[in-house]
């Protein structure tokens, strides 16, 4: 009985270590073809446009909390204690608003990235999907996480994936920008 239970120990593991190795394994560069995207391109440019607009404002807030310090300044000495008290309360106030405008400034960017960004990288990991599945991989690994492989035995399929997605499988990816780097 022992021996019987040792042999079919023997073969499941025989078959496990098998299969294991009959898995085919792939491997991508993500940011390579979400960057390749021209989708990434548009959303890119609409985050920088966003970003301007934000600027915009910030600027306005600047320019009334500069005027208002000016106006303090140049009439300090004509004015009375109640008086400098209420300017120097309404330039703290405005400092505090340039403080909380950046602080939601930098996360309505990063919101507006992430949300621009979703769907693309969506689109990109379906194409990768698709690419494993047509090729009978098994296993797909980012090529940055990975210490050590063997390039014999572990095929980049970055370049039919960015084919999958219609992009030229030789296109360098454009500089991420920073906002968009931030949602990733």
């Amino acid at each position: 009985m022992k021996n019987i239970l040792k042999l079919t120990l023997a073969v499941v593991c025989v078959m496990f270590s098998t299969s294991l190795f009959a898995q085919k394994i792939g491997r991508i560069t993500s940011n390579e073809i979400v960057f390749t995207m021209p989708e990434t391109i548009e959303a890119q440019k609409q985050v920088e446009a966003f970003e301007k607009e934000l600027q915009g404002q910030y600027e306005t807030i600047m320019v009334e909390a500069n005027t208002k310090y000016q106006e303090f300044q140049k009439n300090y000495d004509t004015m009375t204690d109640a008086v400098k008290q209420l300017k120097e309360k309404e330039i703290m106030e405005l400092q505090n608003r340039l403080t909380e405008f950046q602080k939601a400034a930098g996360a309505d960017i990063q919101k507006k990235s992430a949300e621009l960004m979703q769907p693309i990288i969506e689109k990109a990991n379906k194409a990768v999907q698709d690419v494993a599945k047509a090729g009978g991989y098994s296993v797909i690994l980012e090529t940055g996480s990975m210490v050590y492989f063997d390039e014999a035995t572990v095929k980049d399929i970055t370049p039919d994936v960015k084919a999958k997605l219609g992009i030229d499988p030789n296109a360098k990816p454009v500089q991420p920008a920073a906002a968009t780097q931030a949602a990733q």
